[in-house]
């Protein structure tokens, strides 16, 4: 059990659900971790190496690979893939307890929507900033940040608001263990913001095999990324989401300067050979360019792009 008689599983052992579940553990808390079998058995015979910005650690935590373990959890954790939302969910189903609180730490803004489409547990969103990778079978590398933002995706964080308490307790948990976390009044837009930042990089990063460095460094991908985020702010405003010019401009200039090293999640997918989550970033502008009858023609392109390479891996 966790501090505090809570359990907490993470469901996905990919980078994310490594770092974050590793830095829960090296805090002495008790996270069982849900992955494929053989980084589980990796994770169990030679533990969690943690090769970070500000320490090197092997940490020891339990692993699994199939979800007898998250009965009775009061947390789940949520790290798989944003394609894989239906058919984890579909399988953890049968083991899940009514009171456990699920926390989508996925890219994109409609698994919550995915979730509750198939459980009736309460279920909350994360917008995560961590740079991040796995190395090998039982090494995650960290490049930079690791805050998180958590919230409901349609209730305001108000004064008469009642949150789960595991859910605050979580929030505790985190911060004990050295991970900036906090309760948010409007994750809906600060997840928008995170999809901002994923539409103007990955596909970019993705089809080059550049760092976010690199890519601001070439005058043409400026223009680019500026011409991908003007559709996406059009787009965000359809969705009652507003966020300026300014701040989107500031937001990616961020990513630019805090994870200069960093290639993204979907280079990093393409170099294995692997699909993409392409479909829940640009991919889900240019269907929402459909929906409103509004023109995307930038993110179509690396959208068309990046489909170009998955369909070579088929």
């Amino acid at each position: 059990m966790s501090t505090g008689n809570q359990k907490i599983a993470v469901v996905g052992a990919g980078a994310v659900g490594c770092f974050f579940g590793g830095m829960l553990a090296r805090s002495n808390q008790e996270p069982i971790l849900i992955g494929r079998a053989e980084r589980v058995d990796a994770i169990n015979r030679l533990g969690l190496q943690m090769d970070c910005q500000g320490f090197q650690a092997k940490v020891a935590l339990q692993a699994c690979a199939d979800f007898t373990d998250i009965a009775d959890a009061d947390i789940i954790l949520l790290c798989v893939k944003s394609y894989d939302t239906v058919a984890t969910l579909q399988a953890m189903q049968p083991f899940l307890s009514a009171h456990t609180v699920i926390i989508s730490l996925q890219n994109g803004v409609s698994n919550v929507e995915l979730i509750t489409s198939i459980v009736a547990n309460p279920v909350y969103a994360a917008a995560v900033y961590v740079a991040v990778a796995m190395t090998d079978l039982n090494t995650v590398k960290h490049y930079g940040r690791g805050e998180l933002q958590i919230g409901a995706f349609t209730t305001d964080f108000t004064s008469t608001h009642k949150h789960p308490r595991a859910l605050t307790q979580l929030v505790d948990q985190f911060i004990n263990a050295g991970v900036p976390c906090a309760l948010s009044a409007n994750i809906k837009r600060a997840l928008w913001l995170k999809l901002l930042v994923n539409c103007s990089y990955n596909a970019i990063s993705a089809i080059g095999q550049i760092s976010y460095g690199q890519m601001v460094q070439v005058p043409h991908i400026q223009v680019l990324i500026e011409r991908l985020t003007d559709e996406f702010l059009s787009i965000a405003q359809c969705e009652a989401v507003t966020i300026s010019k300014e701040e989107a401009a500031q937001a990616n200039t961020i990513i630019a300067q805090t994870m200069a090293g960093q290639k993204s999640s979907t280079a990093a997918d393409l170099a294995r050979g692997k699909l993409s989550e392409i479909d829940f970033l640009n991919g889900y502008i240019v269907e929402k360019g459909l929906q409103y009858n509004l023109a995307t023609p930038a993110n179509q392109a690396v959208y068309a792009l990046v489909k170009m390479i998955e369909a070579e891996f088929k």
